[in-house]
C-alpha cells in the first residue's frame, strides 16, 4: 500500500502563492493532485507521469500551477501562483497505478488525507 501525506496548505490573499508537497512511500505510474470545494465534485488539477516526467493540467490552473517531482525524495510538489478565490478547496495527492495517466477520480488507486487551501479576496 502506498502512503501519501500532503502538507503546505494554508490561507493566502488572492494573487499570492502556496507550495503543496506530497510525500509518497513509493512511486506509482502517475501522481496527481485533485481538489474538492464544498458542494462540488472532486476534480483533477494536475498530474505527472513518473517515468517520463511529463505533466498535464486542468485548463483552470494551466499557466498558474506547476507540478514537479523529486525521485530521490519521493515527493511531488504543486507550486500554486496567482491564486484566486475559486482555488479554495481541499487538495488531495493521489496515486494512479498504471499508464495511461488520467485526472479521473475513478482511476485513482491511493489517496492522501488532504490539505486545505483558502484564498481570500
Amino acid at each position: 500500500q502506498v502512503q501519501l501525506v500532503e502538507s503546505g496548505g494554508g490561507s493566502v490573499q488572492a494573487g499570492g502563492s502556496l507550495r503543496l508537497s506530497c510525500a509518497a512511500s513509493s512511486n506509482t505510474g502517475c501522481m496527481n493532485w485533485f481538489r474538492q470545494a464544498p458542494g462540488k465534485e472532486r476534480e483533477g488539477v494536475a498530474g505527472i507521469w513518473t517515468v517520463s516526467g511529463g505533466t498535464y493540467y486542468a485548463d483552470s490552473v494551466k499557466g498558474r500551477f506547476t507540478i514537479s517531482q523529486d525521485n530521490a525524495k519521493k515527493t511531488f510538489d504543486l507550486q500554486m501562483n496567482s491564486l484566486k478565490a475559486e482555488d479554495t478547496a481541499m487538495y488531495y495527492c493521489a496515486a494512479q497505478a498504471q499508464w495511461p495517466c488520467t485526472l479521473r477520480v475513478g482511476d485513482v488507486t491511493y489517496w492522501g488525507q488532504g490539505t486545505q487551501v483558502t484564498v481570500s479576496s
